[in-house]
């Protein structure tokens, strides 16, 4: 993903210095990952931003894939990411792309916009309210690195592609739960 980040701001926006990070996206347990409501995965990779100290790695990093998100019809992809700036001072990426009930015109912005904070310290989930945030951002995933993804889907083990179909079922079905026509959107 790819996009803009300004220190000293609180909301995310569309101008800023560059900004941008590639990860790899593990679920270790398919059936475990889709039975559990915060849907869970590691993120492991790295962020690479000027402001940041330049390329610098995930020390440790999750993914929420269609995660509650306060509303029935409303669904938050989160991201958490631990690393270090430039002067090896801890730092956290909390980001969120929001998926929400709205034309289908809707999926591909709301799928590939992740609009993001750097929060001062490695910082739980529980305590982004009352973390000093550094500076926030806004990134996207454009198409051809969107197609690169998909056909990097990997599994691994007995049933791996039985897992891969009920995997895809889990994130076409969260789709037609809340862009469907049919007005069931829970």
């Amino acid at each position: 993903m790819k996009g803009f980040y300004r220190e000293g701001v609180r909301n995310p926006g569309l101008l800023g210095d560059r900004f941008s990070f590639r990860l790899t996206i593990t679920v270790d347990d398919v059936d475990r990952f889709l039975e559990d409501q915060e849907h869970l995965a590691r993120a492991e990779g790295w962020i690479d931003a000027d402001a940041c100290g330049g390329r610098r790695p995930v020390e440790r990093g999750w993914f929420n894939l269609f995660a509650p998100g306060g509303a029935p019809d409303r669904r938050l992809m989160r991201y958490r990411l631990y690393f270090r700036d430039g002067a090896d001072l801890p730092r956290t990426l909390s980001g969120w792309k929001n998926v929400f009930h709205g034309p289908p015109t809707d999926i591909w912005p709301a799928t590939t916009t992740l609009y993001f904070r750097v929060l001062d310290g490695h910082v739980a989930e529980r305590d982004d309210d009352h973390a000093p945030i550094v500076g926030a951002g806004t990134l996207n995933i454009e198409l051809g690195d969107f197609v690169r993804q998909l056909l990097s889907f990997r599994t691994e083990g007995p049933g791996g592609l039985a897992a891969l179909e009920r995997f895809a079922r889990f994130f076409a079905g969260n789709l037609w739960d809340i862009y469907g026509p049919d007005g069931n959107h829970t």
